[in-house]
């Protein structure tokens, strides 16, 4: 793993996310490494040549850049890299920033793999519009293993969703991404319902450098779902608007709250 410590230009971008006018990436990279991660684009903006999930640039700059006042809008922390990866244990990049943050109160967004997150409970509390989530994509740990090398286990972000429900934080599970024949949405629901405020969704994104990836993956955990994923993605395919209705009927007939962010 390469760490890299960098001086940053800028740390607040805009942001083409729906729901966040801004964005923010303490690092660039990310120790996870999942296998499926759509940020590898990122790479073309370094001079790394390392593959995704084994570097990380440390914008150690990053709470100085904030902003000294603010417009308003919501702020989405982050969208290419986990604030709450490993290394934001030793660096509190993503601490700093929230603690330059609160004073504004932005509509503010959360989102990692990392029950570290809970370490900073005491800090989100100060915000007044403020929701934290984690997003799971299987809850079968073996599977898990595969995908997502690097990223805590799913019981740890189950037990930290619980965890902020009862601390008085608005939660949600964002159940991304979808895999097809291999992800039980209605089984990741099940388990949490109970304590999570509300549920997103989004489906796998094969995109630009994912299919090798996704594709070695595939032949050699699960071979016969290859060409199934080939079919899904590379002809003319209904199964994502499929499921997108069978997740509309489920959520409502369940009375629960719900986004999808499908790539059709």
């Amino acid at each position: 793993m390469k760490i890299r410590e960098i001086k940053a230009k800028s740390i607040m971008v805009k942001s083409a996310i729906p729901g966040s006018d801004f964005v923010i990436n303490p690092y660039t990279g990310c120790m996870h490494g999942c296998v499926y991660c759509y940020a590898r684009f990122m790479k073309r903006f370094t001079d790394h040549k390392e593959l995704w999930g084994r570097f990380v640039d440390v914008k150690v700059n990053g709470p100085e850049l904030v902003p000294e006042k603010w417009k308003g809008g919501s702020i989405l922390l982050s969208s290419v890299t986990d604030p709450y990866q490993p290394l934001e244990m030793k660096y509190e990049i993503t601490r700093k920033i929230l603690e330059k943050l609160v004073s504004f109160q932005p509509d503010l967004c959360v989102l990692t793999k990392s029950d570290l997150v809970l370490r900073d409970v005491d800090i989100l509390k100060r915000f007044r519009r403020c929701t934290v989530g984690f997003s799971v994509s299987v809850m079968d740990e073996n599977i898990r293993r595969e995908v997502e090398i690097g990223a805590p286990t799913v019981e740890r972000r189950v037990d930290a969703l619980r965890m902020l429900k009862e601390s008085g934080l608005r939660n949600f599970l964002f159940i991304s991404p979808i895999l097809p024949e291999v992800t039980d949405w209605k089984e990741i629901i099940s388990r949490t319902k109970d304590f999570v405020d509300e549920f997103w969704f989004e489906n796998l994104n094969v995109k630009g450098d994912n299919w090798p990836y996704i594709k070695s993956w595939l032949k050699s955990r699960h071979p016969h779902l290859l060409e199934k994923y080939e079919r899904i993605y590379f002809t003319r395919n209904d199964y994502w608007r499929g499921v997108e209705k069978d997740i509309k009927i489920f959520c409502e007939k369940n009375g629960l709250e719900y986004k999808i962010y499908f790539h059709h």
